[in-house]
């Protein structure tokens, strides 16, 4: 019990800066319509002398950007119901489910090319194919810990926040050229755009129909982060046991958020959840996220985001690119 007591102690003033902050995201978010996410990121740039030096909030940072992130990831299985994948279709769940594997491998192959870590491709293109930020900090989980493991992560998260803005702006002009209907033009935006928030923002700047297609199109995405992750697992897990690592501390286990995440899909699909709930969950998720977000700004070390250039930005763009024209060709198919 007198452990506890001090282990709380320890986490309080990181957990709670990292809340004040993460609240301050937010409310910019609100007022000035641009991505929490990214907020968090930059304020959390801006305070980062807090962890540095083993600093009084180190304890709490830590617990917040490992923690307090895998919470924020299990909430956001109440925002996903199996029935969506009925709703939608199999013919588009599965196009879908296929852009994910081939934007993954791209990034995987442009890393290898580029002279970049390939489990850095693999971060990028689950992020940009899944659901931004979120899945970002959920692959970073299970992936090897190196060197330059949240640099990597924080490189990421930007670079998915930023893309996935300008596509809220752009995209819904790309529909109004292309002369999309309302489910055309949903299934787009859910199918293209990485942030949950900025595809709710571009479907509903269209019309209302096409946010409700283009919110239930990126939902079914949300839901792949599942398998995505488990395969992810396994094959990082035969990687290092074909190769003899002595480090076994690396190989990633099943992580309990996963499991968390299964579970509160499985609640949802199979039990009339009240509004209040999900709201709530959903809600709580959300700021969770921006929290360790924020956690994870302020560990960063913007020397080492530096010295990496341009690339991880050209690995991230073309796989916006890649995944828009894989959407836009499933759409050409159906016609």
């Amino acid at each position: 019990m007198h452990d506890l007591a001090v282990k709380c102690r320890n986490i309080w003033p990181g957990l709670g800066i990292t809340a004040i902050t993460g609240m301050a995201a937010l409310f910019l978010s609100e007022h000035y319509h641009a991505p929490a996410m990214l907020f968090a990121l930059l304020l959390g740039m801006a305070v980062s002398f807090l962890y540095q030096d083993d600093k009084p909030c180190a304890s709490g940072i830590e617990f917040t950007a490992s923690t307090l992130l895998r919470a924020g990831v299990v909430l956001l299985g109440l925002r996903i119901a199996l029935g969506d994948l009925a709703v939608l279709g199999w013919k588009t769940a599965l196009w879908l489910a296929g852009a994910i594997f081939f934007t993954i491998v791209l990034g995987i192959v442009l890393a290898k090319f580029l002279g970049l870590q390939k489990r850095f491709g693999a971060l990028t293109g689950g992020s940009v194919s899944i659901c931004g930020a979120s899945a970002a900090l959920a692959i970073s989980t299970i992936l090897p810990k190196g060197e330059n493991h949240e640099r990597d992560t924080l490189l990421t998260v930007i670079g998915v926040t930023a893309m996935s803005t300008i596509a809220m702006v752009v995209y819904p002009i790309v529909v109004d050229q292309l002369g999309m209907n309302d489910t055309e033009a949903g299934i787009f935006l859910g199918g293209t755009i990485h942030d949950v928030a900025q595809v709710v923002g571009a479907g509903y700047s269209v019309s209302q129909d096409a946010g409700d297609m283009a919110t239930l199109t990126k939902l079914v995405r949300v839901a792949m982060l599942v398998p995505v992750v488990i395969i992810m697992m396994m094959v990082i897990k035969r990687f290092y046991t074909a190769k003899n690592q002595a480090d076994s501390a690396n190989v990633p286990k099943m992580p309990l958020f996963l499991v968390g995440f299964i579970l509160l899909m499985l609640l949802n699909s199979f039990v009339a959840l009240p509004s209040v709930v999900i709201e709530t969950g959903t809600s709580i998720s959300r700021f969770f996220l921006v929290v360790s977000i924020t956690a994870i700004g302020m560990k960063s070390n913007l020397g080492k985001l530096a010295e990496v250039g341009v690339l991880p930005i050209v690995i991230i763009v073309t796989e916006t690119l890649w995944i828009g024209l894989f959407i836009l060709g499933y759409l050409y198919l159906i016609k």
